[in-house]
């Protein structure tokens, strides 16, 4: 109906009736947050202030941090389409009830977009992404073996310069993504499941890691003491981008060593895409990479891939 009011409006006048609250909710907004988003946060926390008898305006306490922790999980649901366990989905989404978000994006889970492509899906979790690194480009690409791409003959090594560029937005929107969820799980920790964040952050985002395993001794160039010594190396690329390197035991613990140090990147302000120098199969090439705004004594991790060259080129130059 044309007189009935938005829940937007609603909100500005009680809390225009209420100037110290509106005061101190204001504080509660990060700010990596929309303005869409924070109203609609901003609602739902409103909302529910209720439901947490025990919590005082302007006061911490754990029932307020419980408030703030189901509604960013609720805004990463519905802005980003994070999925959490079905008791954490049914919750928030009985707090959420009510509140009209306009414009609200639509998300589709990968199955759904796969399923309606005219190509066969690729495969997309992290080992067949690594399965796929270790195959080779030719291999990986049904093309045959016998042959070089012409297209990669004919171009430079190395990331194209513009790729900084088209690439930092799509990791601006990882940035967000992954505040939100370090902040919904109580922070960044030695104890949370730090592959499973990046992964479903990345997975929010529409787009998927690849994970390539070494094992410890086919490295080269490590200190002899160290060349014997059983484990797996892992690194972690999205859309060619490095983002970190771990060592463990067996390849799930190199994993969630590698997604560590990744999530590390993000505790900055921002985090930059950047072309940079670095190792691989003993030489120096121009790598794409992830940094955050720390500077670093010393020098990055040797590559353990390179999607910018074809294969059969780094085999005939070597």
């Amino acid at each position: 109906m044309a007189g009935e009011r938005s829940g937007e409006d609603i909100v500005s006048e009680y809390l225009g009736q209420n100037p110290q609250l509106a005061q101190w909710v204001d504080t509660l907004r990060t700010y990596c947050e929309t303005n869409k988003q924070w109203v609609a946060r901003r609602e739902f926390i409103l909302r529910n202030m209720e439901a947490f008898p025990t919590m005082e305006v302007g006061v911490p306490s754990s029932s307020l941090d419980r408030l703030l922790s189901l509604s960013m999980v609720w805004v990463n649901h519905v802005f980003l389409g994070c999925s959490y366990p079905q008791a954490v989905m049914d919750k928030i989404t009985a707090m959420g009830e009510g509140i009209v978000v306009q414009g609200a994006p639509i998300h589709k889970t990968m199955k759904e977009i796969m399923t309606r492509g005219k190509r066969s899906a690729p495969e997309s979790d992290a080992d067949s992404c690594a399965k796929r690194a270790k195959l080779g480009p030719n291999e990986a690409d049904g093309r045959p073996t016998g042959r070089t791409n012409t297209r990669a003959a004919t171009q430079k090594s190395g990331p194209p310069p513009q790729a900084p560029a088209e690439q930092q937005p799509f990791f601006n929107r990882l940035y967000k993504a992954v505040a939100w969820k370090l902040v919904s799980a109580g922070g960044f920790g030695p104890n949370l499941d730090h592959f499973e964040i990046l992964r479903s952050c990345v997975e929010s985002c529409k787009q998927t890691l690849c994970c390539v395993f070494v094992p410890l001794k086919d490295i080269t160039g490590l200190p002899a003491g160290r060349t014997q010594k059983e484990g797996h190396v892992c690194e972690i690329r999205c859309q060619t981008v490095y983002m970190g390197t771990g060592y463990g035991r067996d390849e799930p613990a190199a994993r969630a060593m590698a997604s560590k140090e990744a999530l590390k990147v993000f505790q900055g302000r921002k985090v930059t895409v950047k072309i940079c120098r670095r190792r691989y199969k003993g030489k120096d090439v121009e790598d794409l990479m992830l940094l955050d705004e720390q500077p670093r004594s010393q020098g990055f991790p040797p590559a353990l891939s390179y999607p910018f060259q074809d294969e059969q080129l780094e085999d005939s130059s070597s």
